[in-house]
């Protein structure tokens, strides 16, 4: 969108929270950089300048506004609703993929070479991926300086500096400010102006990080929180004091997030054992929620059906309730094959209690991370309370995961995936789509034979047959998995049946 100057134009003078994420705006004169909802006078046209990402920006050497803090703006929904190269690349940056392997890493994921990673990158946001990283890193330390006491020298670490003088560099050419001169902007107390204490050898916790998670308005949380309230499987997850509560399985330990909708954020809380997942943590946090839809598009295109224009103009913003682990809720996914939702439930429980690995949980019921491939790979498969094909079907599935024969991830191309998913044993396109859609983040996966989708078809005069349906909700592509949120909503009845 960058590229279209006199749209970006009009955002910026309208001061449009919508485009948030979408460009950044450069100002020549100041050397700034915003977000397009910056609530100063917006500068000359002839001195604004736009940027697809904030690391192009503070490669051509502009630092980030102190009013609107543009580093927090709500990511772009072009990443969770694209599945090409890019697309995947931007979401394993996010989830710290570079941080952790570098770039022949992440291009060894994504089955490119470097270059090509590189020169794709460049074109679309105007930066690398080591540029992008950094952009992250950035982000991550202000957070930690500005909302925890930690030592400089933890943060820079915990943020994935590899020194404290890059850190101190880092911080200074983004901000314009000191790490010291940051916390004291803040909090109003001074702070140790240089981090020159050692990495800590041992990962340290001081407590639970709260932040907020920012999104698009219009937000509704009903389909949201109560979907992941009704499926929590105990132990691992919990719905307690209005936030929905879960145990995280992260790349350098675990976590507990907890998450409270609010009417202009998300309030997320986070406990982690080690400081360097925050950034992992907090990703995989709003792709749970779907944080960086743009609602505004999806809600107009689906309302140009007249069926679906009242429900969309009944409760607005419907999101499609995701996970923070892919392979998990595959596993899942099988589980709740032809059983209601409490059975699914149950069997989730059994695996949790006697593979999982416990958690301490000062302020809650949590008691597990949900078992890993890994870890269930060894269990006898007559211990599984369900008929033996199904049994078939997740030893299978945990097999191939464990084997690293199929991969489910935030890189995953959704339809290759979705193929692969197909050629198991046991899996029809129920199973494959609704992994698609939850786990992968596919925006257009669809649900003809869902029988709570099909109940709402039937209800609201649409055709009923799986192949019908499937016809009709050719209008409302690319965005059918956010349909089957509205058609979900106009089903009064649990659904206690859910097909293979």
């Amino acid at each position: 969108m960058h590229s279209d100057r006199e749209r970006c134009v009009r955002a910026v003078q309208s001061k449009d929270a919508r485009f948030d994420g979408w460009f950044f705006t450069a100002v020549l004169t100041t050397g700034i950089y915003c977000r397009p909802s910056c609530p100063v006078v917006p500068p000359k046209p002839g001195n604004m300048t736009f940027y697809p990402s904030a690391a192009a920006c503070q490669q051509a050497g502009f630092r980030a506004c102190k009013r609107c803090r543009p580093d927090t703006s709500p990511g772009s929904p072009e990443w969770n609703q694209r599945a090409d190269l890019v697309a995947r690349a931007m979401r394993l940056i996010a989830d710290g993929v570079v941080d952790r392997e570098g770039v022949p890493g992440l291009a060894a994921r994504l089955g490119y070479s470097s270059r090509q990673v590189e020169r794709q990158l460049r074109a679309e946001l105007g930066a690398g991926p080591l540029a992008l990283a950094r952009a992250q890193r950035a982000q991550t330390a202000r957070l930690l300086i500005e909302t925890t006491a930690l030592p400089m020298a933890e943060i820079a670490f915990a943020a994935g500096f590899a020194s404290i003088r890059t850190f101190n560099d880092t911080v200074r050419e983004v901000y314009a400010l000191s790490p010291g001169d940051l916390r004291t902007r803040a909090t109003g107390r001074p702070a140790s102006r240089t981090a020159t204490a050692p990495a800590p050898t041992t990962p340290t916790t001081r407590g639970a990080l709260s932040l907020r998670l920012p999104f698009r308005a219009p937000l509704n949380p009903d389909n949201l929180f109560g979907h992941l309230a009704t499926t929590a499987v105990p132990g691992v997850e919990e719905w307690r004091d209005g936030s929905y509560r879960r145990t995280l399985r992260l790349p350098y330990g675990h976590g507990i997030a907890a998450l409270t909708p609010r009417p202009d954020h998300i309030a997320c809380r986070l406990t982690l054992g080690d400081l360097r997942d925050l950034p992992v943590a907090i990703s995989r946090c709003r792709r749970l929620l779907d944080l960086d839809a743009d609602p505004v598009a999806i809600d107009d295109q689906l309302r140009a059906d007249p069926v679906l224009a009242p429900l969309v103009d009944k409760a607005p913003g419907r999101r499609v309730p995701r996970t923070v682990d892919e392979a998990e809720f595959a596993l899942r996914a099988v589980l709740g094959q032809q059983v209601s939702t409490a059975a699914a439930r149950t069997h989730a429980a059994r695996l949790v209690t006697a593979h999982g690995e416990p958690v301490d949980d000062p302020e809650g019921g949590l008691t597990h991370l949900f078992p890993s491939a890994g870890a269930l790979a060894t269990l006898d498969p007559e211990s599984l309370a369900m008929p033996r094909t199904r049994r078939t079907t997740f030893t299978t599935l945990v097999r191939q995961l464990a084997d690293g024969e199929l991969h489910l991830g935030a890189d995953s191309d959704w339809q290759e995936s979705r193929t692969r998913l197909l050629a198991l044993p046991g899996f029809g396109p129920w199973t494959a789509d609704v992994i698609s859609m939850r786990a992968l983040g596919d925006p257009d996966a669809f649900l003809p034979t869902d029988l709570g989708v099909r109940r709402a078809a039937q209800e609201l005069g649409l055709p009923s047959t799986p192949a019908a349906l499937t016809a009709r909700a050719a209008a409302w592509r690319p965005w059918r998995a956010y349909a089957v949120q509205y058609l979900w909503a106009t089903d009064s009845h649990p659904i206690n049946f859910l097909p293979v």
